[in-house]
Formats: C-alpha cells, sequence, structure tokens
C-alpha cells in the first residue's frame, strides 16, 4: 500500500512543497529513502522506528521505500520525520486518516515519540498562506511562529500520538497569535543613549545617518565609545511595521528556532572580524542567508575593520547598492534581502593612538598608510558620513547630568524620515530615504544657493575634499535640512556636513 503525506521544505529563506510518499512490500526488512535526502532525513528512519515503537505501535518487518517529491531538489534537516511515521503507519494500516491529505504536516521526532520544533516556520506558514489547502500541523514550541500569519489554520502538537487523534478530529480549533499584542512588548531595550557620556559630535553624526539612511565610519582611540555607540542605534531607529518585522522573522526564522513568535526589535549584528566570506555574505552547499541578511532592517556594524578579510569587505559592494545579494548556484540562483545600516569602526593607527594627546603614538607612516589601506576604497566610497571621536575627558564622564534620551532622538528621526517618504512619494520614486538617491535625484531635490555653493567650493578646494564626496555631502546636507524642518539647503546645513567627510581630507 502507498500512503502520502504533505509537507514542506526549505531553499534559503523560502519555502517548497514536498510529498512524502511510503511504500511497504514484502522483502527483507529495510527503509530506502530517495529524493536527494541529506545525512539528517536518511537518520529519520531510526528516529521514526523508535518514536513508533514507544508510542504503542509496531515497526513493519517488510520492505519500506521512502519518496520525497520534487526529487531533484535536495532536502534537509529534520522536519519530515513526523510525516515519515504518519506515512509508514497509515502504509501499513495500523492507522485510518481519512484526512490526512488535508494536512501539512512538519516536525522532529525523538525516540520517546515527543515532537522537537524544527526551523522555518514562518517562511513555510508564509507559502502555505497561497495553497488550496491551509492547514498544518507543527509542534507546539512553534505555536507562536506559526500562528502570526492569518489565512492558515496551525494545530500545535506535542506528541505522535497527539497528532494522529488532531487530525481525527477535525473539529479542534487552530492557534492564533494576536500580532497587536506582540508590538505592545516590542522595542524595549535595555541600553539607551543617554548612559553615553560625551561623544556629542558623534551623536550628532548617528541621528543623521539614521534619519537618512547613511552609511557612517567611527574613527578613534580605543576606549572612546564607537562599540557602544553602535550598540544603541537600534534604540533610536523608528519601529518596525508588521511587513517588516515579517521580513526579519523569516530570515532570522530559517537559521534558528523563534520561541517569541514574532521578531519586533531592530536587529543588530557585530560579526567578528576573523568571519568567512560566506558566514557574512551568506551561501553554502545549500545556501543559506549571512550575516548581512541577518542584519535586514537593522544595523551591521563591523569593528576593527581593516582587520577584516578583503574579499569579505569587497563582496558587501553589491548588497550595499541593492539592498539584496544573490548566491548563484548551478541549480538555482537565491536572493536574500540584505537592506541594512552599515557602520564601521576602526582606530586610526595599529596602535590607536595616532592624534591622541594624552598618548603617544609609536606607528611609522609606513604602518599607518598600510593599515588604512587595508580598507577597500570601494566600500568607503559607498559609506556617506565619516567622524573622529576623541578621548573622553574626565569632566565629561563624571557629570551627574544625564545626556539625551534615546526616545527625545527616535522622535526627530521619525519625522524627517516622514518628510522623506511624503517627498519621494508624491514625485513617484521608488525610494525610502536621501542616501538612496542618484544623480539626477540629488540634482533635483538638493539645489543650492549661493552662499551654500561657495561653502561646498571652498570645502572641495581648501580641504581636498575628493570628487566622490561632492554628492555624498549634498546628500547628508539634504537630511540634515529634514531634521530641521527647512524646505531649502542652507549654507549652515552644508557646513556642517562637510564636517563629516574625515576620510576624503587631503591631510589624513
Amino acid at each position: 500500500m502507498v500512503a502520502k503525506v504533505l509537507s514542506f521544505g526549505l531553499q534559503g529563506i523560502e519555502a517548497y512543497p514536498v510529498e512524502i510518499e511510503v511504500f511497504v512490500s514484502w522483502g527483507l526488512p529495510a527503509v530506502n529513502i530517495v529524493g536527494l535526502p541529506d545525512s539528517a532525513v536518511r537518520e529519520s528512519r531510526e528516529r521514526a522506528k523508535s518514536a513508533i515503537k514507544n508510542s504503542g505501535f509496531q515497526w513493519p518487518a517488510e520492505r519500506i521505500t521512502i519518496s520525497l517529491a520534487p526529487c531533484g531538489v535536495r532536502k534537509e534537516g529534520a522536519c519530515f520525520d513526523l510525516g515519515i511515521a504518519l506515512g509508514i503507519l497509515s502504509a501499513t494500516e495500523q492507522i485510518n486518516l481519512p484526512n490526512l491529505g488535508n494536512f501539512f504536516i512538519l516536525g522532529e521526532l525523538s525516540l520517546d515519540g515527543t515532537i522537537r520544533p524544527v526551523k522555518g516556520i514562518l517562511p513555510i506558514i508564509m507559502d502555505i498562506a497561497g495553497c488550496a489547502e491551509r492547514n498544518i500541523i507543527v509542534p507546539y514550541d512553534n505555536a507562536q511562529e506559526a500562528g502570526i500569519v492569518s489565512g492558515v489554520n496551525a494545530f500545535p502538537v506535542k506528541t505522535l500520538r497527539e497528532t494522529i487523534e488532531l487530525i481525527n478530529n477535525p473539529q479542534i480549533k487552530s492557534f492564533k497569535v494576536d500580532t497587536g499584542n506582540l508590538f505592545k512588548e516590542a522595542n524595549r531595550y535595555n541600553i539607551d543613549f543617554s548612559e553615553v557620556k560625551g561623544q556629542y559630535l558623534a551623536k550628532r553624526a548617528i541621528e543623521i545617518a539614521v534619519a537618512g539612511g547613511h552609511n557612517l565610519a567611527m574613527i578613534g582611540p580605543p576606549g572612546s565609545g564607537k562599540t557602544m555607540l553602535a550598540k544603541r542605534i537600534p534604540t533610536i531607529m523608528p519601529d518596525l511595521t508588521l511587513e517588516e518585522a515579517l521580513e526579519v522573522t523569516k530570515i532570522q526564522s530559517a537559521t534558528q528556532i523563534i520561541k517569541e513568535g514574532l521578531i519586533t526589535n531592530r536587529p543588530f549584528c557585530a560579526p567578528h572580524h576573523t568571519i568567512s566570506n560566506i558566514a557574512l555574505i551568506g551561501g553554502g552547499s545549500i545556501p543559506m542567508p549571512g550575516e548581512i541578511s541577518m542584519a535586514h532592517q537593522g544595523v551591521l556594524f563591523l569593528d576593527e575593520l581593516p582587520e577584516f578579510q578583503r574579499a569579505s569587505l569587497e563582496a558587501l559592494r553589491q548588497p550595499l547598492e541593492d539592498g539584496k545579494i544573490n548566491v548563484c548556484r548551478i541549480r538555482k540562483n537565491i536572493i536574500f534581502p540584505a537592506s541594512f545600516l552599515l557602520v564601521v569602526a576602526f582606530n586610526p593607527c595599529p596602535c590607536g593612538f595616532l592624534g591622541d594627546p594624552e598618548r603617544r603614538c609609536r606607528c611609522s607612516t609606513t604602518k599607518v598608510e598600510n593599515y588604512i589601506g587595508r580598507i577597500s576604497g570601494p566600500l568607503l566610497d559607498r559609506v556617506d558620513i565619516h567622524i573622529e571621536l576623541p578621548r573622553v575627558k574626565y569632566k565629561e564622564l563624571t557629570e551627574s547630568k544625564n545626556a539625551e534620551p534615546s526616545m527625545a532622538i527616535k522622535s526627530r528621526i521619525k519625522k524627517a524620515r516622514l518628510l522623506q517618504k511624503e517627498r519621494f512619494e508624491s514625485a513617484g520614486e521608488h525610494i525610502s530615504y536621501n542616501s538612496q538617491m542618484n544623480g539626477k535625484l540629488i540634482k533635483k531635490y538638493c539645489p543650492l544657493k549661493n552662499e551654500a555653493k561657495d561653502i561646498l567650493r571652498l570645502a572641495l578646494n581648501e580641504l581636498g575634499l575628493s570628487a566622490r564626496a561632492y554628492d555624498k555631502v549634498l546628500k547628508v546636507a539634504r537630511t540634515i535640512a529634514d531634521l530641521t524642518g527647512d524646505e531649502h539647503i542652507q549654507a549652515e546645513h552644508i557646513s556642517e556636513a562637510v564636517q563629516y567627510r574625515r576620510l576624503d581630507r587631503k591631510f589624513l
């Protein structure tokens, strides 16, 4: 007899339907799994055997053939365990499940018949929303994640026996999650910008960077607060919308189990400088999202930038431009979203004390040049704001007055982003931030009056700013004007924007 069970697999962050076919025939006892299974899928026969026995059923002493269709796509993970066990019980007529074809089945079996959670539930649920059958059985620990998509009936179960009872009782109510309550508990951080003493120029630059979506570089000695500032950037970013939260959770779900159901805080990813190219960008034999995709709609922080591999930094160029990364394989191309705010930090020299008034730098000019030269020029070309962070003075560290809290900064950023959104939507432009403007849009939205033109010309000629800095200064000045609510870019906006091009100056 042949039994068929519906399930789902995952390729990257995209789900695809899988049909599990089980055929039991006479012959020497054996279990063969076909359809390009990986090791975890092949080992499911042992888990299913133990779970079936410990659930009070008999393991057939016959030849069992299990086919996972489509056979041309590689299957991975233990999410097919529950479907395989149900298929074996149905094919051997130990259970009668006339409604089995009305459900998609997902779950990893433990040896005693209980069901463990699996990864990738949200991408699968979102894909099921477009299918004819919208009923899915999931592990109990995946219930929060499975219940956030409307239009899909999710049924969480704890054991193999409970699954059989549920399929035979279609009147059981599906599980739903109120996403409104999830957002009420969202955006609560245990850190705040009010905890940062001093570094007022850096805070101002970070506010501008977040408001306009400008990538940011921080240069300063050890202990100046670069990492502390970077970690607090998500606290001033506007709250995720439901659509953005689903995008973020979908990516995270492909790599880990999401117990809270929906991720409602902006992600912050800070990979170590020893990270491999694939781990940063994404890929592998079975492509998975990298750190840049995990930082989607959030912040990617690269500390000690010159220590990263050159190839990894060069690979960032395309996602910074396009907001996505295309991973090419022989069988299929997979696109991972990667729209993030890039924040980089590094010391001014190998010892870290170049320009420090209190500690002497012992690095030679050649060492400094070689150190800075490790940083990819094309990557820095995609960073709009460069700032220096001096050592924090004792007076600033010991002052009792609290600095401005994150909520106050966040409110100004929300207003500036709303101005940008209205400006671009009214003109029919498909961008969201000032940093995404091309040359044509810069000319349209960043006109300068004579005084502002004079300051910009002086900056290019006297300070040695490069030609590539011209557009960057205009885009940053546009964001500064939006923060102040000015329709036109003023001379003071240009003056401030010029300060944030430290790496373009000829005397570096």
